[in-house]
């Protein structure tokens, strides 16, 4: 099992839900993870795809449509973060980019003159923290534990209801068909007028409630876009036949690629 590290990441937590600590192995990007089990050199991944705050992880969804893998598993995290520190005096915070922007109004009113600095991860900043007292880390609470950190403030980020969704990616041939939710990835490569309408338009006729809807740019031109889309119901649902159908019609001259149907689980911790 692959996940973003280092240890103590909210990606480690998740992956933590469906496999124990010795089975899990760390990378350095949602990229490295998905590449890595698309190439077989690993039986599973978990990576962020979205947040209730900053929206969609668009290097989760890039490498998506890069990789042919398969989403057998939503896993939803409420994400509780703290600032963690050797002491009150510090002048820089570091922590994932997402972190840093789920908590900018505390940050901004308690430590204007700070500075923020981006790093790979939650655990990349906190253990810049323990190395460092002139910096302050932002993550999971639990992170200070065994450290010589303090938890300074708990619960900084702006909104109480803050929660990321990660998903389970496995090898393509372990694709579902069975499950409450399918992601579906559509590269029409084509531009009109109504296009976008014309795509969502055999979902709504057959009752399927879209749970999102993102466009990413293709890289192949400007202008040109994939589709990434979540729906509440099964491939193997009639409904579901029937509306991909309609859409595979649209994006002839594209690809329609089914990354699979899974169910969800809310883990707490």
């Amino acid at each position: 099992m692959l996940t973003l590290g280092p240890t103590g990441t909210y990606s480690h937590r998740a992956a933590r839900s469906v496999a124990d600590d010795d089975e899990i192995e760390f990378r350095e990007s949602p990229t490295a993870i998905v590449e890595a089990v698309a190439d077989g050199q690993a039986d599973r991944g978990v990576v962020a795809v979205e947040n209730s705050i900053e929206g969609s992880v668009t290097e989760s969804l890039d490498a998506f449509a890069e990789y042919e893998v398969a989403v057998v598993k939503e896993i939803i995290t409420p994400i509780r973060h703290a600032l963690l520190a050797q002491g009150e005096a510090f002048d820089e915070v570091a922590s994932h980019a997402q972190a840093l922007a789920q908590c900018r109004t505390y940050l901004d009113a308690t430590y204007p003159d700070a500075t923020l600095e981006a790093v790979a991860s939650t655990a990349k900043g906190v253990e810049l923290a323990t190395e460092d007292d002139s910096i302050a880390g932002i993550g999971h609470p639990g992170n200070a534990d065994g450290t010589d950190l303090q938890v300074i403030a708990e619960d900084i980020q702006d909104q109480s209801s803050n929660a990321t969704r990660f998903v389970v990616v496995a090898p393509i041939d372990e694709r579902s068909d069975a499950g409450s939710k399918s992601s579906l990835i559509v590269y029409p490569n084509v531009d009109y007028p109504g296009l976008l309408l014309e795509m969502l338009e055999p979902f709504a006729d057959r009752n399927i409630n879209l749970t999102r809807v993102e466009s990413r740019p293709s890289g192949e031109r400007l202008g040109d876009y994939v589709f990434h889309i979540d729906v509440e119901a099964g491939l193997y649902e009639e409904r579901t036949k029937e509306a991909l159908a309609d859409i595979e019609a649209i994006a002839e001259k594209g690809w329609v690629r089914r990354l699979g149907s899974y169910d969800s689980e809310t883990v707490l911790d």
